[in-house]
């Protein structure tokens, strides 16, 4: 079987050889670029599974790469940062980040948090005949389409899994560690912020398309899928 294929984009010559020594060991096939304008090129060519993408790059922003990825593709994206703010973080996860690991940081971490984005891709690519209808929303997960109000919704592959999630176990408050386990798997390293980023990511961009509310938050649990066929 194929191994998948990491690009990772850094610019630092010490954390590039340490990353690629602990992913190939791990028995991940990398290529390494240290510019953000070759690293879209690169991302274009190679269509790597998933990009471990750094955010003070030369040539062009590690945020800018990610909201140009994002454009183009649903590949999987860890940011790989000095910055240790949340309002970083949460500026990641908005564009389109799967995961943040903020530096420095255990080389066998970034292992495990690679391996548990790819563990994902697996499982939302599993066939399944199950199709959720709804009053304003229609999901197939075989075909990777989210249907709302009849026009299908721009959803990155993380986005589209919290969505598929929570209408799954629609009528029911899911916690912020349930969807922590469901979409990131139980062994996510990170701050459970990720959820409520994602799902009011999700929320707006139903309300955009729908005028509605589909997601509640339930204060101090969690948050509800809502769009229940009367």
């Amino acid at each position: 079987m194929k191994s998948p294929h990491i690009l990772v984009v850094e610019d630092e010559r010490s954390i590039q050889t340490i990353v690629r020594t602990y992913l190939e060991s791990a028995g991940f096939t990398v290529t390494v670029v240290d510019d953000g304008r070759i690293a879209l090129a690169q991302a274009r060519l190679i269509q790597p599974d998933l990009v471990v993408l750094d955010l003070n790059l030369p040539g062009m922003d590690g945020m800018e790469v990610a909201a140009r990825l994002r454009e183009e593709s649903g590949m999987y994206i860890l940011m790989l940062s000095a910055r240790g703010e949340e309002a970083d973080r949460v500026a990641g996860l908005r564009i389109g980040a799967d995961d943040y690991l903020t530096k420095p940081f255990s080389p066998r971490e970034l292992v495990a948090r690679v391996e548990a984005v790819l563990r994902r891709q697996r499982e939302t690519t599993v066939s399944t005949a199950t199709v959720y209808a709804f009053q304003h929303l229609t999901i197939n997960p075989e075909s990777h389409e989210a249907i709302a109000a009849g026009q299908p919704l721009d959803l990155t592959a993380t986005e589209f899994q919290v969505l598929l999630e929570l209408a799954k176990h629609a009528g029911r408050v899911l916690t912020r560690e349930q969807l922590l386990s469901l979409v990131w798997g139980g062994d996510y390293y990170g701050n459970d912020r990720v959820v409520d980023v994602y799902v009011g990511q999700v929320r707006r961009k139903l309300q955009d398309v729908t005028g509605q509310l589909l997601i509640e938050t339930v204060r101090g649990i969690g948050y509800k899928f809502v769009d229940l066929k009367s």
